[in-house]
């Protein structure tokens, strides 16, 4: 059977175009005579839609949608992802389906069994989960229809504190009771890329257990926080991938089930160039689907605003980013150079503006009430919040979205300035612990040099206070990271963190300024998610606790 892997860009709640969008992949497939076309889940509304799922006008228009894409489905199926209404008498409003189209009506529906709960997702918020089997008979194939979840049935959950499985049921179970020919999984899996090689492994173990050939369609693109990556691919009842479509870029590929031992077409790319290309995605989507494209930045001469300006070009054109160099009477004359050097070798505009008179201002104002007070980190975070004001003063004037250059190290212990230094519209590198900054930098470089080689090896510092480095009030960012991933991504309680070598003061220290600091994350810029446990809504906490 000739299938076409429809792996396209989305854009949430905009009907027209991504209906637009896959007719024309239907066409395309259509032309190049495939007679089946598979597109991910939610492929009608985008995903994740969230609560635009409660309104019934939503719903309506996906139906629309379905109604208005079937029209083009003669000589020709397709199998696309959208919420469908549930009509039994109780439960969910909704199932989160694919609807398989023929001969211009849809003849089945095939909705998730697996909803997950965990981490970014919320899908028992919104769906009934499923509990009627069927298949699709179709061109001399019985096709079982499964969407993302569904196939994570037999993986252990990560965290040893919970149970091994996390669902009771398999959905590939219970279809294989009407002795399918072939397996077909539609997905909406964002990024991550300390899990990008298990999606894989998942899909060919499903594969190898079940004998049958596995088509999987993932989405492709970004959305707010969501990173997905497309990697669409085709597996044979052996578990080999046998066609491996792009990562991070639309692409639609015919594939023969007949010729499943063909010559395999892989496309692998080591994790930090998955990364880069995933932030890259993240900022061009973020802004091409907000309707805006000009960014500004605050540029320090430090390495992370270094990182996010590069990132920024090469997503949106050097002639839509610029810059703003604010030093102030603590700024070595190395960082200025240093920045000026960067906007050179990119080509992007940029404005050089002190703060000292700011600053002195607030200084001789505050003299009544500071009175006989030491200078200390209030007066820090003045300078930072001067920085935020003209960063946004800019932003206000000419329309550009303010980048946030905060790091996922930063973010996590609070070495930052509400209202200044995390003030953005979008956390570019908030995902990115320091010592992954440097890794990327060295990655961007290593086809020559792009982020001055100064930068790059200069100690760490917010130049906030005479002499400041970062390793005055935190452990090394290579002891601090490794803390971190351990307590945020695998939740290590704090005694085994010590156990595998570290110091357990400085444990305590780290874990008591993570939670110490959830306000201030709270109110942060949206992050582009590009792990496991991202801060923002796939990391729930309490504000006010004692833990």
């Amino acid at each position: 059977m000739q299938i076409a892997l429809c792996q396209l860009n989305f854009k949430i709640a905009d009907f027209e175009g991504n209906t637009t969008k896959i007719i024309s992949a239907i066409k395309q497939a259509k032309s190049k005579n495939a007679v089946l076309a598979v597109f991910s889940e939610f492929a009608v509304c985008g995903y994740p839609p969230l609560d635009m799922l409660e309104n019934k006008d939503f719903i309506d228009k996906c139906e629309k949608a379905v109604n208005q894409i079937s029209e083009h489905c003669h000589q020709i199926a397709a199998i696309i992802g959208t919420p469908v209404i549930n009509t039994n008498e109780s439960g969910k409003k909704l199932f989160n389906s694919a609807v398989f189209i023929e001969k211009g009506k849809v003849k089945s529906i095939h909705c998730k069994s697996l909803l997950p709960s965990y981490d970014v997702f919320d899908e028992y918020r919104y769906f009934e989960p499923n509990k009627l089997w069927q298949i699709a008979d179709y061109k001399n194939e019985r096709i079982a229809i499964t969407i993302c979840e569904d196939l994570w049935v037999n993986q252990p959950v990560e965290n040893s504190f919970t149970r091994q499985k996390l669902y009771t049921c398999s959905p590939m179970d219970e279809l294989l009771k009407f002795s399918p020919t072939l397996m077909i999984n539609i997905a909406s899996s964002p990024f991550s890329f300390n899990h990008s090689g298990s999606r894989k492994t998942v899909l060919c173990e499903n594969a190898k257990k079940y004998k049958l050939p596995l088509i999987y369609v993932n989405q492709v693109g970004a959305n707010t926080e969501l990173i997905f990556d497309g990697g669409s691919m085709a597996i044979n009842a052996t578990g080999k991938v046998f066609s491996e479509l792009p990562y991070f870029e639309e692409s639609v590929r015919l594939i023969d089930t007949s010729t499943t031992s063909a010559e395999i077409q892989k496309n692998e790319m080591p994790a930090i160039e998955k990364i880069y290309k995933a932030i890259i995605l993240g900022i061009h989507d973020y802004f091409n689907k907000t309707g805006f494209n000009k960014a500004v930045l605050g540029l320090s001469g430090g390495i992370d605003s270094a990182l996010v300006l590069v990132l920024a070009v090469k997503a949106l054109g050097k002639e839509n980013v610029h810059a703003l160099l604010m030093p102030s009477r603590y700024s070595s004359q190395h960082s200025v150079t240093d920045a000026l050097m960067l906007t050179s070798n990119l080509g992007v505009t940029y404005d050089l503006i002190s703060i000292e008179p700011a600053f002195t201002n607030f200084e001789t104002s505050l003299v009544p009430i500071f009175a006989g007070k030491a200078t200390d980190i209030t007066e820090e975070n003045i300078q930072a919040r001067i920085r935020g004001t003209l960063l946004m003063a800019y932003s206000n004037k000419f329309g550009n979205i303010l980048l946030n250059t905060s790091n996922k190290s930063e973010m996590a212990v609070g070495y930052g300035t509400l209202y200044g230094d995390m003030a953005g519209g979008l956390s570019v590198i908030g995902d990115l612990y320091k010592t992954q900054v440097y890794q990327l930098a060295n990655y961007i470089n290593s086809h020559g040099e792009i982020i001055p080689r100064n930068i790059i090896i200069k100690a760490p510092s917010a130049e906030l206070r005479p002499n400041q480095k970062d390793s005055d009030s935190l452990p090394k960012y290579d002891i601090l990271d490794k803390i971190l991933f351990a307590y945020i991504e695998q939740k290590t309680p704090l005694e085994e963190i010590v156990e595998l070598g570290f110091d357990k003061q400085v444990v305590e220290k780290v874990i008591r300024l993570v939670n110490a600091n959830e306000y201030k994350r709270f109110q942060t810029a949206p992050v582009l998610r590009i792990s496991s446990k991202a801060f923002g809504f796939g990391r729930r906490m309490p504000l006010v606790a004692k833990y």
